[in-house]
C-alpha cells in the first residue's frame, strides 16, 4: 500500500491501470485502496505542480521563520491554526532550532507580502518574532527539477 501513496505522490495522473500494474495490485484493490485513502483523508487532495515563470505569472513568494510563545495545553497547534486559516498561506510546518514556524505565502508584490507579515501575522497574540526571505528562484520541488526555458536562437541577418 506504501508502494501506491508513492507512485500517486509521484505522479497522480497514472490511471488506476498503471497505478496496479505498477504496485503488483489488481485494478479493484487500487480503486478500494484510493477510496479509503481519500475518506480517511490519507490522501488530501491533488495537485498539479506548475512552473509559474514560464507563463510570467507575476507573484511573490517568501518562506518566513516565525518564533511564537507556546500555549499552555495547545503548545504551538492554535497558534499554528490561527496562521494556516488565512489564504495566503501555501504551507505551513513545526520546526526545530532558532524559530519555531515555517510560514509559506504567496502574494502579487512585495508589498502585499509585508502587509500580511506586518498587519496580520506579527499582529497575532503569541507571535514574538518574524524573518521574512524572498524566494528568488526555484529549482526544484516535490522531486520534480524546474528546467530553464530553452533559449531561442537569434538570426543574425547582415546586409
Amino acid at each position: 500500500m506504501k508502494k501506491l501513496l508513492q507512485l500517486l505522490e509521484e505522479d497522480c495522473t497514472l490511471t488506476h491501470e498503471q497505478l496496479a500494474s505498477l504496485a503488483g495490485m489488481t485494478n479493484e484493490e487500487v480503486d478500494k485502496a484510493i477510496k479509503e485513502y481519500e475518506e480517511d483523508k490519507t490522501i488530501l487532495g491533488y495537485q498539479a505542480i506548475i512552473d509559474w515563470d514560464r507563463v510570467k505569472r507575476e507573484a511573490v513568494t517568501a518562506l518566513i521563520e516565525v518564533k511564537v510563545m507556546p500555549q499552555r495545553n495547545d503548545g504551538f497547534d492554535r497558534i499554528a491554526e490561527r496562521i494556516y486559516q488565512y489564504d495566503e498561506v501555501e504551507s505551513m510546518y513545526l520546526m526545530s532550532g532558532s524559530f519555531d514556524l515555517t510560514v509559506i505565502i504567496s502574494g502579487r508584490s512585495l508589498q502585499d507580502v509585508a502587509q500580511f507579515v506586518g498587519q496580520r501575522l506579527a499582529t497575532i497574540d503569541g507571535v514574538t518574532g518574524t524573518a521574512t526571505h524572498f524566494i528568488l528562484k526555484k529549482y526544484k520541488e516535490k522531486h520534480l527539477i524546474f528546467e530553464k526555458p530553452e533559449k531561442q536562437e537569434r538570426e543574425l541577418i547582415f546586409s
